[in-house]
């Protein structure tokens, strides 16, 4: 119980960490965006934009890296619900300081899909850094947060 008197969803009677039985919950279309930023120096960002960075295509890779992230939520965070993903976007723009990410996900089910695209934009982070940290290794990701949410009991959240 909170100081309010409330109850925690995800703790059980005896205060020990639970998955949210979810089955009495409408099935529903929902949707998340999320977006993050890598920043990059401009040697970096000058590579990334001629396409010539040593270990080759960094945007590709980072874009299937944040489609799998995606994937792999239940097993990364521990009470979140495996859920049938409909559909993620990935999408990286070079800019001056280095890259913007921007993931949507999306599903028709019980719970939402923010953990999702955050994922999504982490892990397509962390491959991007990974993609550049020979010519960049002080490259940092920041700003990683949901942006939007759609669907469900509370309808639609925008930042």
């Amino acid at each position: 119980m909170s100081a309010t008197g409330t109850e925690f969803s995800h703790l059980d009677d005896k205060g020990a960490a639970r998955m949210v039985d979810v089955s009495a919950k409408d099935v529903s279309a929902r949707t998340a965006t999320a977006t993050g930023f890598v920043r990059l120096s401009a040697e970096c960002v000058g590579l990334l934009r001629a396409g010539d960075m040593p270990k080759g295509d960094a945007l590709s890779v980072a874009r299937i890296a944040g489609i799998m992230g995606a994937k792999r939520v239940p097993d990364l965070v521990p009470l979140c619900h495996p859920i049938a993903l409909h559909g993620v976007t990935v999408e990286l723009e070079i800019r001056d300081e280095g890259v913007a990410i921007r993931a949507v996900t999306r599903t028709a089910d019980r719970t939402g899909v923010e953990m999702e695209a955050l994922t999504s934009v982490s892990v397509a982070a962390l491959a991007l850094v990974d993609m550049v940290k020979a010519v960049d290794p002080a490259a940092v990701i920041t700003d990683v947060r949901v942006e939007e949410k759609t669907g469900g009991k509370t309808g639609v959240w925008r930042r």
